[in-house]
């Protein structure tokens, strides 16, 4: 039943990118769409997995030799708590987690709090029985924003780690939290198609995001292509994409002709449904009907009895009595 509804959701989102592609004139898909992000990086392609696997190289400014992503929702603690759904839920190396969310729009969600709660849950899901706490992994919880969170600062990444309050010195290498605030690459790119910027002198995450960022706009166009001609990682993302595009489009056409088979064939159950109801409505007041005669006639002979057991005690005659009650003359001499 589980399976049936997330099919039933991924529908909705297909229905609704091709609503958006179709308006927009066959416009490239965007990236920082949920649907595009978690297909783009978590499909059982080869160009999907060396995409994520560069990407993540470079928000973690690590060599990343493996990756494999993971059921994207983290089990509760407890019995009552809320499951967490992840992005792209991804393990790679020797056993190291991480989690990389795509937040298009601004949210009521405190992004802050919710990004040490997914590190903390991040933590505590991994299997602790039998290990000591030396050997817990280290976790990220990556968010790329379409939206500026810390207006005080032009940097870009942001990293959060437990840290002492004065001499800043790292508690523990366990837990990072970065946040890519990508509107803040907007100079910069301006920059870049200007020619006042090199675009190969950005530092590879940066590179990432302008890509994320810039991907389905027109007027970046030639500048995303020379991204991915020149940057192998986000090359296997375009063909992760272009994939994509080609998939939704199959599936929506798959999508139309079961809906057609689905929409006969509700309607004949709706018209035999509707003729069962309307043979139980007609049988219903013919019974009524039928009933109500039966009531009337009744009613109409105990009166005629009670008339006619009247006249008689009177002295009438018995031709008169049943011509005035319409009762034969054997009911009148029984009476």
């Amino acid at each position: 039943m589980n399976n049936l509804f997330k099919r039933y959701q991924f529908s909705k989102e297909l229905k609704r990118l091709a609503k958006v592609n179709a308006a927009q004139g066959g416009k490239p898909l965007c990236i920082m769409d949920d649907l595009v992000f978690k297909t783009m990086l978590s499909s059982n392609t080869e160009d999907s997995r060396e995409a994520l696997r560069s990407l993540l190289s470079a928000c973690t400014h690590r060599e990343i030799s493996t990756v494999q992503v993971t059921n994207n929702e983290l089990i509760p603690v407890h019995l009552d708590a809320k499951a967490s759904r992840l992005d792209v839920h991804v393990t790679f190396n020797d056993g190291e987690v991480a989690d990389l969310e795509m937040q298009i729009d601004k949210t009521a969600d405190d992004l802050r709090a919710r990004a040490v709660f997914y590190t903390a849950m991040l933590l505590s899901t991994q299997s602790r029985k039998g290990h000591s706490y030396g050997e817990i992994k280290r976790v990220y919880q990556i968010f790329f924003l379409n939206c500026t969170l810390f207006h005080h600062s032009n940097k870009l990444p942001r990293r959060y780690f437990y840290m002492e309050e004065k001499e800043h010195d790292r508690l523990t290498e366990a837990t990072e939290i970065i946040f890519y605030e990508m509107p803040k690459l907007e100079q910069k790119v301006r920059d870049i198609q200007a020619g006042k910027l090199d675009i190969n002198s950005l530092p590879e995450d940066e590179k990432w995001c302008i890509y994320f960022r810039y991907r389905h706009e027109e007027q970046t166009a030639e500048l995303i292509k020379k991204l991915y001609r020149k940057e192998e990682g986000i090359m296997r993302a375009e063909r992760a994409v272009a994939g994509i595009d080609r998939d939704y489009l199959r599936a929506i056409r798959k999508m139309g002709e079961i809906k057609n088979s689905m929409d006969r064939a509700q309607e004949k159950y709706e018209a035999r449904r509707e003729g069962r109801a309307e043979g139980l409505l007609e049988g219903r007041q013919e019974g009524r009907q039928q009933g109500l005669q039966e009531g009337l006639q009744q009613g109409l002979q105990e009166k005629s009895l009670e008339i006619a057991r009247k006249m008689k005690d009177a002295g009438r005659p018995l031709n008169e009595i049943a011509e005035f009650t319409g009762l034969a003359t054997e009911t009148i001499n029984q009476l």
